[in-house]
């Protein structure tokens, strides 16, 4: 029976996921590039590509309440900050970082106030398998009573799916930071939700 090298699974994928990469940032460069002479069009399917993750990360770590002020506020950010963008970043991760800094400049400067049964039901719903209400409202809930630097790295690693090495370049911190963010977000979620903690 013959075997394959891990080796020689790698060499046959990386050079597609290296060629996807690249298709990825070519076309990143034309959109960025067309943005910045002001093309309507351009500007519209840079909108419609992240409109969905900036509103819903904007209203998990600032809450529903002001998702739409502060989301239009980013995207304000960012077609003024690509005459700025010198591509050291990947785009998503540079719209996610404006996204976060916003987000968190908002609640600091806003005074503290309770999230309200008004405010929980603007929450953005994610597509897929339909959950439990009453579970879900008790979820968004606990994550509102998060302090909002947990909240961050909670909705980028559970919600958004990001890497601890994407959200360290995100929020301009050390891996570990963002391992360690994660691991207390997680047991201030338990303890709002009043679950205990599993070993092993």
């Amino acid at each position: 029976m013959s075997t394959i090298s891990t080796a020689a699974v790698r060499a046959d994928v990386t050079p597609m996921k290296s060629e996807r990469v690249r298709e990825g940032r070519e076309n990143d460069t034309w959109l960025i590039d067309a943005c910045r002479q002001g093309d309507r069009r351009a500007m519209e399917a840079l909108y419609h590509r992240f409109k969905r993750r900036v509103f819903g990360m904007v209203a998990r770590i600032a809450g529903p309440q002001d998702a739409e002020e502060v989301a239009q506020e980013v995207f304000m950010r960012i077609y003024r900050g690509l005459l700025k963008f010198r591509g050291e970043s990947a785009l998503d991760t540079w719209v996610y970082r404006l996204t976060v800094n916003a987000a968190l400049s908002h609640v600091q400067r806003r005074p503290a106030r309770a999230e309200g049964e008004e405010a929980l039901a603007l929450l953005p719903t994610h597509e897929g398998p339909s959950r439990d209400p009453r579970l879900a409202a008790r979820l968004e809930c606990a994550l509102a009573d998060l302090p909002a630097g947990y909240r961050a790295v909670l909705v980028l690693h559970d919600v958004e799916g990001l890497s601890h090495e994407e959200i360290a370049e995100i929020l301009g911190c050390r891996v570990g930071t963002s391992k360690s963010q994660l691991h207390k977000a997680r047991g201030k979620m338990r303890e709002l939700l009043g679950i205990e903690a599993i070993d092993g």
